[in-house]
């Protein structure tokens, strides 16, 4: 196994410059899910995707079988836009051998809007800088999920040029929507994991669609906090009132939403809801001590929200209310005036707008008994915790020490990933997220970036991976539980 990782570590090397090109090309694309006008760039994506896919299949196509063939599957129309089609799902399937293991790859052709032109955002440019001085490379999409999507494509291609069977046999799902919510994906995924789907039989999950903590260390994210969305509303006047006119005589519905809303969480980051933290899950000490060895400063981290205001100093603290306690933030005010000077009005109607960061156990029907005044829930996303321990994150941490030479932090993640816990739902298996770019590189930023040094070592680090998930003893076997199994997040109303 050696002998044919260094073999193919060094096809990686030789090939920075294809490599880099070829992020290059699929950064080209603008490949807007929010804006419909850009519906034929992002199919066009799509249809790059598919040719690249079918360049790596592993057998002439009158030998390959034909859910194996690269393609594009339809999610139909889109919900808001019935005239318009939603982004296909871009499905490929490589598969040697039925006694080999099936991983499942997932990742998104999508990309934010950019509003800059000058540099063009959807040019690649590679600037000084970076680990070991190997450049920068800038560009929408760069990290957030061209650079993962396009690092496999790369990795498939480098084991096919050191002339290395593919140790495992990989299934890949690329959507074109995920930036827009996934629509449509999440019904696919059920279906295809049916018996005869595309995706029956999986053994494995890998996601790369998140970063290092840092910079310095690599890591494997097994948990996601869910979210839950509310507005509150409190209405008075029939109409806009001035307040020189009735200020003192009436109830403001702005007065009353701030004191609710200045009920709901303490200056400690504590939610006030009665019920809410007794149905957290309590920290286990095993859990306490992977965090004592994550690499993550303190100082860097009060640079990043430019003060010296966390809650906490202690550094364990800070990443378990981050990751794994749950969080409630008032994002906003619907209806009061919000601009520039002074406009002396009390206002008929105001909503307040705020969400909860939700972790396991908060249970659904637990949640519905603390009602005791309506709020009205948006949107929603569940929560999502993997075993660490289990054989595919060894494997996957295998494969950073050999190419990083260090062991990956074990981390989790404080925002939501709604699609990895649906594939999570819907397969019955553990999803491991294997990040290859770092928290500075700007997703959704004007100055999207992806390091050189990280892109090239993170296609090492996939081939290798694909190596030892082959290799790795699998867990004793246990009735994995599929659709249903996960707690639902709720659509509850909260007690004020």
């Amino acid at each position: 196994m050696v002998t044919q990782l260094d073999k193919f570590f060094q096809v990686v090397d030789d090939s920075e410059d294809k490599f880099i090109a070829r992020l290059g090309e699929a950064v080209l694309k603008p490949s807007i899910s929010g804006d419909t006008d850009f519906r034929p760039r992002v199919n066009e994506m799509a249809k790059w995707l598919v040719d690249e896919l079918h360049k790596r299949q592993l057998k002439p196509d009158a030998e390959t079988d034909d859910d194996d063939k690269a393609k594009t599957y339809s999610l139909g129309k889109q919900a808001d836009h019935e005239d318009v089609e939603l982004p296909p799902a871009v499905v490929a399937r490589f598969i040697s051998s039925p006694a080999k293991r099936n991983i499942f790859i997932y990742g998104h052709y999508d990309v934010q809007p950019a509003s800059t032109t000058d540099p063009d955002p959807f040019k690649l440019r590679k600037e000084p800088g970076g680990t070991c001085d190997r450049g920068i490379m800038y560009g929408r999409g760069a990290t957030d999920d061209k650079g993962p999507i396009v690092a496999w494509l790369n990795t498939m291609e480098a084991y096919k040029e050191a002339s290395i069977e593919l140790p495992v046999n990989l299934i890949m799902c690329f959507e074109g929507m995920e930036e827009s919510g996934s629509e449509g994906l999440k019904a696919f995924i059920q279906k295809q994991t049916e018996v005869g789907g595309l995706f029956e039989k999986v053994d494995a999950i890998s996601i790369s669609d998140n970063y290092w903590l840092g910079t310095h260390k690599p890591c494997l994210t097994y948990g996601l906090r869910g979210i839950v969305c509310f507005e509150v509303t409190v209405s008075g006047p029939q109409e806009n009132i001035h307040s020189g006119i009735y200020g003192g005589t009436v109830q403001e519905p702005l007065n009353d939403l701030v004191r609710i809303l200045g009920t709901l969480v303490d200056t400690n980051g504590i939610i006030q809801i009665p019920g809410v933290n007794d149905m957290v899950a309590p920290v286990t000490p095993e859990e306490k001590e992977i965090y004592k060895d994550i690499d993550f400063d303190m100082e860097q981290y009060w640079k990043e929200i430019g003060s010296h205001t966390t809650i906490s100093d202690d550094k364990i603290e800070t990443l378990m209310h981050r990751w794994r306690y749950p969080s409630l933030t008032v994002h906003g005010v619907e209806g009061a005036y919000a601009g520039p000077g002074t406009q002396t009005i009390i206002p008929a109607k105001v909503t307040g707008k705020f969400s909860i960061r939700t972790v396991p156990d908060m249970d659904n029907a637990k949640l519905k008994q603390l009602n005791t005044r309506e709020v009205v829930p948006a949107e929603e996303g569940a929560c999502m915790v993997s075993k660490p321990e289990n054989w595919n994150f060894k494997a996957a941490a295998k494969a950073m020490k050999k190419v990083f030479g260090v062991e990956p932090d074990l981390t989790r993640e404080g925002g939501s990933i709604p699609v990895a816990v649906d594939i999570k739902e819907a397969m019955g298996k553990d999803v491991m997220l294997v990040p290859i770019g770092s928290s500075t590189d700007g997703a959704h930023s004007e100055n999207e970036k992806l390091d050189v040094f990280k892109y090239m070592e993170g296609i090492k680090m996939m081939g290798a991976y694909l190596q030892y998930a082959a290799e790795e003893p699998m867990d004793p076997a246990k009735p994995e539980p599929r659709m249903g199994a996960l707690r639902r997040q709720p659509r509850w109303k909260a007690v004020l």
